[in-house]
């Protein structure tokens, strides 16, 4: 028995041709959202990268025998995390630990004094070295603490953000970018008690701390820089959380 195959032509309406253009436009759209992504991921993470490798060669060069005379700064407190500023008020402790001043590393070596790419000074002042998550990063220090120098300080390496000279008797807080990958304080947030935090100032003398509190607060919330350490010398870490909503705070003792 013959088969006949009957095919039946298909007529193209305007209205299937509309959606035929649509149908292209939005496939054409997404091809280009998502070459935008991968371009703004791939500049992100070369960004981050050279920002590493400034910080490691600012490691290379930190000299331990630089001269560290300090004068004391007006009480004022400033922080920038992901171009979030908060201006604080600090307040004086009555326990003799620099009350509550930000000291300032003051030198008369040019050689210690780095410029940023947007012309702002700093120096290094300390190494910090976490074994546990693989962190060893020079501690800056800016001149002015203005929110454009502490920007660009955060973008090259952790930085002070308040409280006494490293490996000194009070509470000396370092800042730092969570990158969300293994870059800068990215991995502060999964310490434990127990862990231990290493400072290295520039008399060359190393520091072990170790991990007695981690929690999280508000933006505004600084209670965590309080000076008034009962003579102990502690440092306290500083980043944001994955989303950025809240810091986490990482307590740590001399021992």
């Amino acid at each position: 028995m013959n088969q006949i195959l009957v095919t039946e032509k298909l007529y193209i309406t305007p209205e299937l041709k509309r959606k035929k253009k649509i149908y292209k436009f939005n496939f054409l759209l997404s091809v280009f959202l998502i070459c935008i992504f991968i371009s703004l991921y791939i500049y992100a993470e070369f960004d981050r990268n050279k920002s590493e490798s400034a910080s490691q060669e600012i490691m290379e060069n930190f000299d331990e025998n630089s001269e560290d005379i300090t004068i004391a700064k007006n009480n004022v407190l400033l922080i920038v995390l992901d171009n979030e500023e908060d201006n604080v008020v600090a307040n004086n402790s009555n326990n003799g630990n620099n009350n509550g001043t930000k000291q300032k590393k003051k030198t008369t070596n040019n050689n210690n004094v780095q410029t940023t790419a947007e012309g702002f000074k700093y120096t290094t002042i300390a190494t910090i070295n976490i074994p546990k998550i693989g962190v060893q990063y020079p501690i800056l220090d800016g001149q002015t603490d203005s929110v454009e120098e502490t920007k660009a300080l955060l973008k090259i390496s952790p930085t002070k953000f308040w409280g006494s000279e490293p490996n000194k008797v009070g509470n000396f807080c370092i800042v730092g970018h969570n990158y969300r990958n293994s870059k800068f304080f990215s991995k502060v947030p999964t310490l434990e008690n127990g862990d231990i935090i290493e400072i290295t100032d520039l008399t060359g003398r190393t520091l072990r701390y170790s991990v007695y509190n981690k929690y999280e607060v508000v933006p505004e919330d600084t209670s965590c820089t309080s000076q008034i350490t009962n003579g102990q010398t502690e440092i306290t870490l500083i980043t944001c959380t994955n989303d950025s909503k809240l810091r986490v705070i990482v307590k740590a003792r001399a021992i």
